[in-house]
């Protein structure tokens, strides 16, 4: 029996034209490669959902709290959708470090995974019922973070396998 795997690309934050001029080569590269984009908010600009949408296989994203009205109107705040047999939310926020994986279980109670960002902090834990929450940091705004980052999440036969990678602004 051959299993199928689904690679997943988990961007947040990117804040262009505000912390860079554009997406580095290295992004856009991961998002030719991927099966799945997911951007998790902070995006500034529609150009760059533009983009992405249009070098995408599949897209799901969700709006900041830097984002505008246009963005607004083309992006929901929670993505909801299903990869494989996991049942995947993504959000911008969701709030402070402190009890947060308590909070998103209560928030989010179906969900296998919460993919959010805000913070550019890269993250992944699991919350006491058992969800996994991913942060995967921002690729133009490392703010006390020693790299910019992006992250890579390869989904197959009920499990997902996540990578942190360190990427150039």
């Amino acid at each position: 029996m051959v299993r199928m795997t689904t690679k997943l690309l988990l961007l947040a934050d990117t804040h262009v034209p505000a912390r860079a001029k554009r997406l580095g080569d290295e992004v856009l590269r991961a998002v030719d490669t991927a099966d799945v984009v997911v951007h998790a908010g902070d995006w500034v600009d529609t150009a760059t959902l533009d983009l992405l949408e249009s070098r995408s296989r599949r897209f799901h994203g969700v709006y900041g709290n830097n984002d505008g009205p246009e963005l607004r109107a083309r992006l929901p705040e929670v993505a909801r959708f299903t990869i494989e047999d996991l049942d995947l939310a993504v959000v911008h926020e969701s709030g402070p470090a402190a009890k947060r994986e308590e909070r998103m279980d209560e928030a989010y109670p179906g969900a296998d995974v919460l993919v959010f960002g805000h913070s550019h902090i890269p993250w992944d834990t699991v919350t006491p019922r058992g969800m996994r929450l991913l942060n995967p940091g921002s690729p133009t705004d490392r703010r006390r973070q020693p790299v910019c980052t992006i992250m890579w999440a390869t989904v197959g036969g009920g499990r997902m396998d996540v990578e942190l990678v360190p990427v150039e602004r």
